[in-house]
């Protein structure tokens, strides 16, 4: 995070009505028309996994100013797309530093010596415990110090005590002199600071993209664009990419870690219960095309495969097979239908059809609000899961039985 530095602030704006991509896309513009010289990010509140920009390339090497090069190069190509709105370097970003000159002379003359004039000036501007106020039960510290730090003409002229020749009183102006008359004070630009990952020195170009865009879409446009013009690198320096796409590969890694363990849970769950591999081996079959069929809905929607559609797919699975397991039971529980004859199959099949199609639509209905919401968030994960519950029942339906008859024919 950024909560510790002095040029960085955020704030949290609750809508009276529901948030849309407009009314975000609406505020960035208007900000960045009466604020030119600040860089402000209107983002919504997102679920997933975090991350600090949607867009992130990493480049590493030694030399800070090579790698601020590289990242210009890099700056330059990704504030093409019409679809970024922020762009910021880590090594670019710069605080002022203001710098005194102490004149040797002018010191010794005075009386002081660099220390005493650190030790004054730290006193003055960062200030010094002057005593303590009791609140309720909290003590706070009262801290005594200049009032207004900013105006560097101010500073220049701070007072600063120097030791009062031997004819002088001790409340004599003589015992002071200006900060000005012991050298110069300048104000230069400084890295704010030089960033590292895993051990090297990195520039991390961040970019910030509009409001209900997706960023794979964004990451992949650019990615081609670089493709297109290579930004030229020295030896010794590399990019890669960061941001969301990196943060939802550790996450569906995660996710698919633990695949493994579930389907022996589910296998060994389904054998127990249907009491054959080949019936279990059925179920497996439906949770494989309603798998494909999750993402061939997202596909016929038009939406991306982003990390929502992902995590619909998984989940599908479960809820998907259950039509399947309805029917494989209700056929096990029939005497003819397990000897293979056709016309039991058929009457098994439709006394089970009214109670699937009922659950069926009942779950896709459920999924209606999601698919009317705008945007690219909630929609394609609905579609997902309501498209691959629809096929899954057209599979329990005349696959399962098709399948069932084969097997006992052929068993």
């Amino acid at each position: 995070g950024r909560e510790n530095e002095s040029n960085y602030a955020q704030a949290l704006v609750q809508l009276t009505q529901l948030s849309s991509a407009e009314i975000t896309r609406t505020l960035q513009t208007e900000i960045d028309n009466n604020f030119p010289n600040v860089r402000a990010i209107v983002r919504q509140l997102e679920q997933g996994p975090p991350f600090d920009a949607p867009i992130e390339v990493r480049i590493t090497g030694e030399n800070v100013a090579q790698l601020q090069t590289i990242g210009e190069a890099v700056r330059s190509q990704l504030v093409q797309l019409d679809t970024i709105t922020h762009t910021r370097a880590s090594l670019n970003e710069t605080l002022p530093r203001a710098k005194f000159t102490l004149k040797e002379e002018a010191v010794r003359l005075a009386g002081l010596d660099y220390g005493t004039i650190a030790q004054q000036l730290n006193q003055t501007l960062e200030g010094i415990q002057g005593g303590s106020i009791l609140e309720e039960t909290e003590e706070l510290p009262v801290r005594v110090r200049v009032a207004d730090r900013s105006n560097l003409n101010q500073i220049a002229a701070l007072p600063l005590f120097v030791q009062p020749a031997s004819n002088a009183t001790a409340t004599s102006s003589n015992d002071w002199t200006p900060l000005n008359a012991l050298g110069n004070l300048t104000l230069k630009p400084e890295v704010a600071k030089i960033t590292h990952y895993n051990g090297e020195r990195v520039n991390t170009i961040q970019g910030f993209i509009q409001a209900g865009v997706l960023p794979a879409t964004v990451l992949s446009k650019f990615q081609q664009q670089l493709q297109t013009n290579p930004v030229p690198l020295a030896p010794g320096y590399n990019i890669a990419f960061g941001g969301e796409a990196e943060e939802r590969a550790d996450a569906v890694g995660n996710l698919v870690s633990t695949i493994g363990v579930l389907v022996v849970l589910t296998v060994a769950t389904l054998v127990l219960s249907l009491g054959s591999f080949k019936l279990a081996g059925l179920i497996g079959v439906v949770a494989i095309a309603s798998f494909g069929l999750g993402l061939f809905s997202v596909a016929l929607f038009g939406y991306p495969f982003g990390f929502n559609p992902i995590i619909g797919t998984v989940g599908l699975i479960g809820v998907a097979i259950n039509d399947s397991i309805v029917v494989l039971a209700a056929l096990n529980e029939n005497p003819q239908a397990r000897l293979g004859k056709p016309q039991a199959i058929q009457n098994v099949v439709s006394q089970s059809t009214r109670h699937i199609l009922t659950t069926t639509f009942t779950t896709m209905i459920g999924f209606v609000p999601l698919l009317l919401t705008r945007g690219e968030f909630w929609p394609p994960l609905a579609v997902a899961i309501a498209g691959g519950v629809g096929g899954a029942t057209v599979l329990a339906l005349f696959f399962i039985p098709s399948a069932y008859l084969l097997l006992k024919r052929w068993g």
